[in-house]
């Protein structure tokens, strides 16, 4: 009896402490998607019209921000998973705070590229190794809520500081945009000063899979990764995701709302408020009504959601003599992008980490984070390309078809996985059972 009360107690001081550490890494989260939103809707209009470096260095700078996630991202699952993901959180938070820094006090072109990339690279790392963190200290049931969770205190930050950014800025004063860039680099310095509290330890199952690689399992890192034909048709899933949607939001589908549509920018932006404000009141609602379906189907829903969603966007720009009803078919299409938004962000990030080997989940993280800008790099391109050509029609059809082909790969791709990995709330799996390949080994179980 005394046993198992010390064993029930041990258990359950484990688990507050997990609990505790997962509210400071979603704390420090939030902290930096705040300060991340105060300057993000403005760096356009920063480097081109305050600094007055022209649209060609903007959309430079944009690109180095990009580039500079692509070069690092290769590199950052290897660390994680050898030194575990708080070196990352160091490297990433120093170098986002010193670009945001950089940005405010630039004012030449080349000053700002190398802030830009400089950024771009530290917020590129600090994805992985949050999600990592987030993966060892959580359960395989608790995991959906825990991303849910992370995305929803995202979009809640990023909002309220473009709000009050907005509010704070002034085009005509350049000290006010360096006050913003301020505080994002304070932010960043916020949320390393609250990561480093936490104390986490490595999953157990690492261990057992050391001593299995030992034991002969093939191969490490990349090489797994590649084999993993789960993993390649979710990264395949995951850039067509990244595609269709959030490489639009910016580019393609803005540009078609203000010369298609005609919408002011001022409506422009009450369609982006309601994108993310349909994702802050609905995400826990959605939450409950997914969490214990099979995530197949519920990205194959949001494929059919955001196909309905392009749809109303094409005929917003058809519907002429009727700018209400050409403005709310466009408003609703940022909002059934929200509503798809809340249903992947508790289905595809936890996939990604039950597909995980226990020893590569930060690998896989930072391999999906890297097919992510890689499609967040090449959407506003394909768009920015339609829209300089004037081919609108055909942009919708290509992203309708994009839509379409997320519902069918996400189809395809259940086949091929386990219930465990497919409906993980419905399925007790006995401690040590393996249910995939012994190649692909046993995926993590997380301990704080």
């Amino acid at each position: 009896m005394t046993t198992a009360a010390s064993s029930a107690s041990s258990a359950s001081s484990a688990s507050s402490a997990k609990a505790a550490a997962l509210r400071r890494i979603q704390l420090g989260n939030a902290l930096a998607a705040f300060g991340n939103g105060f300057t993000v809707p403005f760096l356009f209009v920063y480097v081109a019209r305050v600094r007055e470096l022209g649209d060609g260095t903007a959309g430079a700078v944009l690109a180095a921000f990009a580039a500079a996630a692509l070069l690092v991202l290769p590199f950052t699952g290897r660390v994680i998973d050898r030194n575990g993901p708080m070196v990352m959180v160091v490297v990433g938070a120093v170098s986002a705070a010193l670009g945001a820094l950089g940005f405010g006090l630039s004012t030449g072109a080349a000053a700002v590229l190398v802030a830009s990339a400089v950024m771009g690279a530290g917020i590129a790392v600090l994805q992985p190794a949050l999600a990592t963190m987030i993966v060892w200290c959580s359960t395989p049931g608790s995991r959906s809520r825990a991303f849910a969770t992370q995305f929803f205190l995202n979009n809640l930050g990023l909002g309220v500081g473009g709000l009050l950014g907005g509010m704070l800025v002034d085009e005509h004063d350049p000290a006010s945009f360096t006050l913003l860039f301020v505080i994002e680099a304070t932010m960043f310095l916020v949320l390393l000063a609250v990561l480093v509290t936490v104390r986490m330890s490595r999953p157990a199952a690492m261990a057992a899979e050391g001593g299995a690689e030992a034991g002969g399992a093939r191969g490490s890192g990349w090489g797994v990764l590649l084999r993993d034909r789960s993993m390649v048709l979710l990264c395949v899933l995951g850039f067509v995701i990244f595609f269709g949607c959030y490489g639009q939001f910016e580019s393609g589908l803005s540009a078609y709302a203000v010369e298609v549509t005609r919408i002011s920018t001022s409506t422009l932006g009450i369609a982006l408020a309601a994108n993310t404000a349909m994702i802050v009141l609905a995400q826990f609602v959605v939450l409950r009504l997914v969490e214990r379906r099979r995530r197949s189907r519920v990205v194959a829903l949001v494929g059919l959601i955001w196909t309905v969603a392009w749809l109303a966007a094409g005929a917003s720009g058809f519907v002429h003599g009727a700018q209400a009803v050409a403005t709310a078919l466009l408003i609703g299409t940022y909002v059934l992008f929200g509503i798809g938004e809340t249903m992947l962000s508790p289905t595809v990030a936890p996939l990604v980490a039950d597909l995980a080997p226990a020893r590569l989940v930060g690998q896989y993280n930072s391999a999906f984070a890297l097919v992510k800008q890689l499609a967040l790099a090449v959407g506003p391109a394909v768009g920015g390309v339609l829209a300089a050509a004037g081919a609108w029609s055909a942009y919708i059809v290509v992203l309708v078809l994009c839509c379409l082909g997320v519902a069918g790969l996400a189809l395809v791709l259940g086949r091929r996985l386990t219930d465990r990995e497919d409906r993980p709330g419905s399925v007790i799996v006995a401690r040590g059972e393996s249910t995939r390949p012994a190649v692909e080994e046993q995926p993590v179980g997380a301990a704080c």
